[in-house]
């Protein structure tokens, strides 16, 4: 093949062919082929092979040209990631990218949130380490109602007070997912939640710092007033620095119908003893959960009996015994997806066990190091497992796998990389998901 050529390649295959094994290709991967010459160029750039892929614009050397943009239109990029605080940056991008409907503002400055309504179609937006104060009035957006996703991390308000956040996000109506992270407001987390349910009435996704301090005892919801309403609604709910008393223990009760509960506590039971009380009684008051992310925290053990048997999907990134991993198998004997990390510990052999232990598996993540080979390759006994994903990834796990894949009819797909993950995902979580 020659370089900036139209010639196609000596394999004669349809573009619709070459397309299809494009689709396979890491961005880094596309990236080489699309520079071997016009032809696949032509063929990477179609917005098929771009879904959900996002760009980062530095514009450290100023503006962009005119064939940067018109490949990304030819990629119909919808994601954008900007670290420039510069209006001119901003105008240049709304301009050229005028359908752009995820924005993340990595730097940004009181004139860069004016150019925000040159996003008509604007649906979510991430604003990050913001240096600037933001006002309630700050986020001039063209269409407000279209907002669906709105994600602050450490950004800061005037006033510390909880009716700085209220005031903002009251300004977009139809908000499905909200996030809010490290941004240092005064509040009792419950009763930020409540007023946060209150003001958004179709918030299905809510993600908090918690507050670490003791909770005040706060009268229970009556389910018919608009905050036990708006509790109904919610189905996910993630908490981040938690400690055991940042929620009261019958916190749940205003959110019965949970189907999915994220708990990143600050602490280890190894590094700050916890009973892990107040998480046993959110469990048990959660009927409807299906899906549980617990980071650190109490002992396994302490919680174990209270996990609901509707849990399809369980993620336990915190020391585990055998004993405590059989306990939690007899707790969700339905269990189809499983994230497994007792890092700083290790599985070890005990990894062999999980076929006997969660039979009906489809997924799994889980750590290689101190893994032997011969429990490693136990996993094979998975009948139902479509997926395994390894995190950290070791020179001789390629011929392990491989190993693996044939025992499986290469019927799994083995991941050793992490996958990309969603730019509006926040870097706080992002290392689990």
């Amino acid at each position: 093949m020659q370089r900036e050529t139209m010639v196609q390649p000596q394999v004669q295959l349809p573009s619709e062919v070459w397309s299809h094994v494009f689709g396979y290709l890491s961005a880094t991967d596309k990236f080489s082929v699309r520079a071997s010459c016009r032809y696949f160029r032509k063929l990477v750039d179609h917005g098929a092979l771009w879904k959900d892929w996002a760009v980062i614009l530095g514009f450290q050397t100023g503006p962009y040209n005119s064939g940067f943009w018109a490949t990304l239109r030819r990629r119909k990029v919808s994601s954008v990631v900007v670290r420039s605080t510069r209006a001119k940056d901003w105008e240049q991008l709304a301009q050229a990218l005028p359908a752009v409907g995820t924005v993340v503002m990595d730097q940004r400055s009181p004139k860069s949130f004016d150019c925000l309504k040159g996003f008509p179609g604007l649906k979510r937006l991430a604003i990050r380490s913001s240096s600037a104060v933001l006002l309630p009035d700050t986020f001039t957006l063209s269409q407000p109602q279209l907002l669906t996703h709105f994600s602050l991390c450490t950004v800061t308000f005037p006033i510390k007070a909880m009716e700085s956040l209220l005031s903002a996000v009251s300004l977009f109506p139809n908000l499905t997912t909200l996030t809010c992270h490290h941004m240092g407001l005064n509040g009792e987390t419950l009763l930020m939640i409540r007023s946060i349910l209150m003001c958004l009435p179709k918030l299905k996704h809510l993600s908090l710092s918690a507050v670490h301090r003791r909770c005040i005892c706060i009268p229970r919801s009556d389910p018919s007033s608009s905050a036990g309403a708006c509790g109904q609604a919610l189905l996910s709910l993630e908490l981040i620095d938690c400690m055991d008393h940042s929620l009261p223990e019958d916190a749940m009760k205003l959110m019965p119908g949970l189907k999915s509960l994220t708990v990143f506590y600050k602490h280890s039971h190894q590094e700050s003893p916890s009973t892990g009380y107040h998480l046993k009684t959110w469990l048990s008051d959660l009927p409807h959960l299906s899906t549980l992310v617990i980071v650190k925290g109490p002992p396994v053990k302490n919680y174990v009996t209270s996990i609901p048997a509707t849990v399809t999907s369980l993620t336990l990134c915190t020391g585990l015994s055998s004993e405590e991993i059989a306990a939690v198998a007899v707790q969700v004997p339905d269990l189809l997806h499983l994230h497994i990390d007792p890092w700083p510990s290790h599985l070890g052999a005990h990894t062999a066990q999980i076929p006997q232990l969660f039979p009906k598996l489809k997924s799994l993540k889980l750590r290689h190091e101190h893994v032997p080979e011969k429990d490693f390759l136990h996993l094979h006994q998975l009948q139902d497992l479509q997926h395994l994903e390894v995190v950290d990834n070791r020179p001789q796990l390629l011929e392990l796998t491989r190993k693996l894949q044939v025992l499986t009819n290469h019927r799994l797909q083995v991941t050793t990389c992490p996958r990309q993950r969603d730019v509006f995902c926040c870097p706080c979580v992002c290392q689990v998901y």
